[in-house]
């Protein structure tokens, strides 16, 4: 299959990069890295994340910075915020939020270890969210689809058992993500293809959140692509990383992603120039690392074009 003539793109720094971010980032420098990616073109940011602040203390301001943007004009339908059970579904609501991203692992461990519940339990709650906000638009988020740093091999049968519940309690955006960075290509287009079939009838909107662990994250999204798939997860300045999945390391780099659909004439609606200079302005106010190809290049001048 010909690779699509157009990507979205849905920009996940300002949750999963700043949650592995130890010292604190201020909130105004939270909602400036917001609006810098949204006014560059991403179409879908997801802002911050409505958790318990003992499990990720860097999210306790996850009210004041939805807020923040929601008061921005144009903003609010370009918002996810990620909640990790009913109380953050109940708190992103109450905040004004209209799009949330709910995680469920396939693998019976790493659930336990990331929220302290069976897949089934954490699947009780998102179809009762489902159930008491039905003009909230619930994304899935499915972790360990790929391997799990727990036990390994994740079962087609504990994928489906998530997704069959998900899907209905009439869910269809779900993106499978591969939280600790081990997918390979051909895993990647069997995995999505296999879903693809078996959702068929469903009209699922699918996506796809690689981790860069290996360094395969980019030839992992272009086997998506392959297969159909038509919108990634990614982090501007390739941050990220679980704290409950060990060895998880950053998210694909937005910029490195745009860099490449520019290049092969795949539409994003993106500004790389301006997605360059928020990688810049984060690292340069966080002091953390920019795990990014084309931002490397383009510090040292090799190769001019942005």
């Amino acid at each position: 299959m010909p690779y699509p003539s157009s990507v979205t793109v849905v920009e996940v720094g300002p949750r999963d990069g700043f949650q592995s971010i130890q010292p604190w980032i201020d909130t105004e420098t939270k909602v400036t890295v917001c609006r810098m990616l949204l006014d560059a073109g991403v179409p879908l940011l997801e802002c911050t994340s409505f958790i318990s602040p003992k499990a990720i203390p860097q999210m306790k301001d996850a009210q004041e910075v939805a807020q923040a943007l929601l008061a921005q004009p144009g903003y609010r339908d370009r918002l996810y915020a990620l909640v990790g059970n009913k109380k953050g579904v109940d708190r992103a609501a109450d905040t004004g939020i209209s799009q949330i991203t709910m995680v469920i692992s396939a693998s019976p461990a790493h659930n336990q270890s990331n929220v302290n519940k069976l897949p089934a339990q954490s699947l009780e709650e998102l179809c009762a969210a489902a159930q008491a906000y039905p003009d909230l638009h619930i994304k899935l988020d499915l972790a360990t689809a790929f391997g799990c740093p727990f036990q390994g091999e994740v079962s087609m049968k504990e994928i489906t058992f998530v997704l069959d519940g998900v899907v209905a309690a009439g869910i269809r955006d779900i993106c499978l993500c591969d939280t600790i960075g081990v997918a390979m290509p051909e895993q990647v287009k069997g995995l999505f293809y296999a879903l693809q079939t078996r959702y068929s009838q469903k009209d699922v909107l699918w996506s796809a959140h690689f981790h860069n662990t290996r360094g395969m994250a980019m030839a992992n999204t272009l086997a998506a692509m392959e297969v159909g798939v038509q919108r990634f997860e990614t982090a501007v300045a390739g941050l990220g990383g679980c704290p409950f999945a060990p060895g998880a390391s950053g998210n694909m780099a937005t910029e490195d992603l745009v860099y490449f659909l520019n290049e092969a004439g795949i539409s994003s609606g993106i500004q790389l120039d301006r997605v360059l200079a928020t990688a810049e302005y984060i690292t340069g106010k966080v002091g953390c690392c920019r795990d990014s190809k084309i931002n490397a290049v383009t510090a040292q001048k090799i190769f001019p074009r942005t």
